[in-house]
């Protein structure tokens, strides 16, 4: 399992790039052990925003100081530790839909 603390969310990037210029720009930090940029499963294009993982979670932070709200390909970049998807807290449940409100 990944460590969550060296997996970085990168957003607002430009529908041009590849997962090789998101390595090879944010390897200048560390080492780049993953780089998954996320495509519409419709259109196989780009939704602009990737997940990029560091070897350690010093090289990580070192990318969020050097690259946060930095230009990249034209675009200003988001650039932040990845929060693990079930650590989510669940949302409560919404009341409306059930039967008793139809009377």
């Amino acid at each position: 399992m990944s460590n969550s603390a060296c997996r970085l969310f990168v957003g607002n990037l430009s529908y041009r790039t590849l997962e090789s210029d998101l390595q090879d720009y944010f390897s200048q930090a560390g080492v780049v052990t993953s780089c998954n940029l996320m495509l519409d499963k419709y259109t196989g294009k780009s939704r602009g925003f990737a997940f990029v993982e560091f070897s350690s979670p010093e090289e990580a932070n070192r990318a969020v100081e050097m690259f946060h709200s930095k230009e990249f390909q034209g675009r200003s970049l988001t650039v932040n530790i990845a929060r693990p998807r079930e650590e989510r807290p669940d949302r409560p449940p919404r009341h409306g839909g059930d039967r008793h409100d139809a009377e």
